[in-house]
């Protein structure tokens, strides 16, 4: 199930902003960048970079992940750790609105985000 309309809006303000306040110097950008996608009822964000052996190649890097749950009305909150999977985010698992998951990641009190 994608998600709604209201959805919609909230993310480009919210997410868009985000990546305009937290993404590298543009001058940097082919070595390290950020970004994010929607799928279905979750939002992504991912670290972009060259491959090391082929630099001509670009690599994406999940950082954390909010995944919208309707019956609630809540986002939960992931973290892609070394496993090569996502985990919830323990020290706060579910947000209201996505300005409180930007907030977290940001923040990254735990370094589960960022390292």
């Amino acid at each position: 199930m994608a998600l709604g309309f209201e959805n919609e809006i909230e993310i480009i303000e919210v997410m868009e902003g985000y990546l305009i306040n937290s993404r590298p110097p543009e001058e940097v950008r082919n070595k390290v960048d950020i970004n994010y996608k929607i799928v279905g009822q979750s939002i992504i964000v991912f670290e972009i970079r060259p491959v090391w052996n082929n630099p001509s190649k670009k690599m994406e890097s999940n950082v954390a992940k909010a995944t919208f749950t309707k019956t609630v009305n809540k986002w939960k909150i992931y973290w892609f750790k070394s496993d090569m999977k996502w985990h919830i985010y323990k020290p706060n698992e579910k947000v209201n609105n996505l300005k409180e998951f930007v907030k977290i990641i940001e923040e990254d009190k735990h370094c589960c985000f960022w390292g």
